[in-house]
């Protein structure tokens, strides 16, 4: 990306894809197929494994449908202190050498869920430790520079629901006692409304903080039964807590116009969760939402 533009993509999770393998999800060929009938030129390659992973085969797979990959998506649990590191770096490193393989610059970077997002049950203390809050940050810095001296890739930190990072003081305790060079934020505007933060407010807080977006939307009437029966992240989507754009919150023409004024290029890439789906149920939305969003600023693009 050389213009300073806000480019609009889509990923993996838009066709309702989870996990590597699973019956309930559209077939990694449907979906590329459907990626580029849909118009969208950049995709994320969704959870690893999904897609090939041999790097020749995936390039010739995206070179034949004209599509090219953002970034690479990795789990952590750094709050968990330093054993959790081979852990969280042999996955990682499997991730990052296929996305720069494949010409991605980012990582995107998930912190772990404090309750099991099935059974509902509580797996750990939903508030961190000022310890825990300290190997927190010394990770993610660390797993930064490993990604950068090592792959020439920039971490894109996605707070996330039924995380311990997930409200806007989360958001921000994080970004003030981590290493800007070493550090973006993913804003993924739908987890950031789940979570009660404001994403046009930390774009403008934190302007140079802002690496990398995910775009979608929360159903507020649907979020307030999610709050009253304190539902877990997956029964939430279940419960149809996500929202087409522009049904939803927050306002992406309000994002989108507070991106665009930083001036600089950005990935903004769809995330539609809805596992599972019926296979015919993703790619109109694909297209309504792209049409949308391009709508939305004078500088964005596919």
């Amino acid at each position: 990306m050389t213009e300073n533009t806000l480019i609009i993509g889509t990923a993996p999770d838009s066709w309702g894809v989870w996990f590597a393998d699973d019956p309930k999800q559209t077939p990694w060929e449907r979906f590329l197929d459907e990626v580029a009938e849909a118009g969208y030129r950049w995709i994320e390659l969704g959870p690893y494994g999904y897609l090939p992973t041999d790097p020749s085969r995936l390039a010739d797979e995206l070179k034949a449908r004209n599509l090219q990959v953002s970034a690479g998506t990795v789990f952590t649990a750094f709050h968990r202190g330093r054993d959790q590191w081979e852990e969280a770096w042999a996955p990682a490193r499997q991730v990052a050498e296929l996305t720069a393989a494949m010409g991605g610059e980012h990582i995107v970077v998930i912190p772990a869920m404090w309750r099991d997002d099935v059974t509902g049950e509580a797996v750990e203390n939903e508030v961190l430790t000022p310890e825990q809050w300290d190997s927190l940050f010394t990770g993610h810095d660390e797993l930064g520079r490993r990604l950068s001296e090592q792959f020439g890739l920039r971490q894109q930190f996605h707070s996330h629901a039924d995380s311990h990072v997930q409200g806007q003081a989360d958001i921000e305790r994080l970004l003030e006692n981590t290493d800007p060079g070493l550090l973006s934020l993913c804003l993924d505007t739908g987890h950031a409304e789940y979570g009660g933060a404001n994403s046009v407010d930390l774009i403008r807080k934190y302007p140079e903080r802002i690496g990398y977006l995910h775009l979608k939307q929360i159903d507020p009437d649907v979020l307030v039964r999610v709050r009253a029966e304190n539902m877990t992240w997956a029964a939430a989507n279940t419960a149809g807590v996500m929202a087409e754009p522009p049904s939803g919150l927050p306002d992406l023409r309000e994002v989108i116009e507070a991106v665009e004024a930083l001036d600089r290029p950005i990935f903004g890439i769809v995330e539609q969760d809805m596992y599972p789906v019926a296979f015919d149920v993703p790619l109109p939305i694909a297209k309504r939402t792209r049409n949308y969003l391009l709508s939305c600023g004078s500088r964005t693009r596919v």
